[in-house]
């Protein structure tokens, strides 16, 4: 099969490449909330038809990331208190569970928290906020599929979208937290080399609970 007809093969079909487009700025802020989409727009940017444009954000906004206005595009939706609250309340339930069945902690798991807690940190010193925020949802999720709970693995894994939105959204308005963030990465990762679950579980409540407060209003 000649190159350009496998290329044509291997090309994601044009509402996924429009999809993909969206979602991640989104993700990453390049589309704040409260901005208007519009259909020709983004298919000038992306290169395809209206058509799949409009299939795209269909699929966007049945999860919660766009509103569509008739004849006048997609809205952006903000990150509201409410989404944060309930984010960090499934979170709590689920890793403090998750780190606490962690210990004690296998060679491999400390092995793999420490490799990405070094790129976290690599990914903060060069001001890559995205990178970090994804590194950061790595982190945890890597202790939540430690436990070999394929349910509470994929429930977390439900959570990805918004917590990387929230996470790049905190590290832009609260720039001094990534120092916090990963200082407290060094602490759980501590408390599981030393196998004491009681302060695994501590520094994980007080680490994700500060997002409760940041919806509640009371981070400065």
């Amino acid at each position: 099969m000649p190159a350009s007809a496998l290329a044509a093969v291997k090309r994601p079909p044009a509402a996924e490449r429009v999809y993909a487009h969206v979602k991640q700025a989104v993700l990453e802020r390049r589309y704040e909330g409260g901005t208007l989409l519009t259909e020709g727009e983004l298919a000038e940017a992306v290169g395809v038809s209206r058509t799949p444009v409009r299939e795209a954000l269909l699929k966007l906004e049945v999860e919660g990331l766009l509103r569509l206005y008739p004849k006048k595009g997609a809205l952006v939706l903000p990150v509201s208190a409410q989404e944060i609250a309930d984010v960090v309340e499934t979170r709590l339930l689920v890793e403090t569970h998750s780190v606490r069945k962690a210990v004690p902690a296998p060679a491999g798991l400390i092995g793999r928290l420490e490799e990405l807690l070094d790129r976290q940190r690599a990914q903060a010193a060069a001001g890559d906020l995205a990178e970090a925020a994804v590194t950061d949802r790595c982190f945890h999720a890597e202790i939540v599929r430690s436990g070999g709970n394929e349910i509470l693995s994929r429930l977390y894994d439900q959570l990805r979208d918004r917590q990387l939105r929230m996470g790049v959204a905190v590290m832009h308005s609260h720039p001094d937290r990534i120092a916090k963030t990963l200082a407290e990465h060094e602490e759980i990762l501590d408390a599981l080399r030393r196998g004491d679950a009681d302060a695994a579980v501590a520094v994980v409540t007080r680490h994700v609970g500060w997002f409760q407060n940041l919806a509640r209003g009371e981070v400065r």
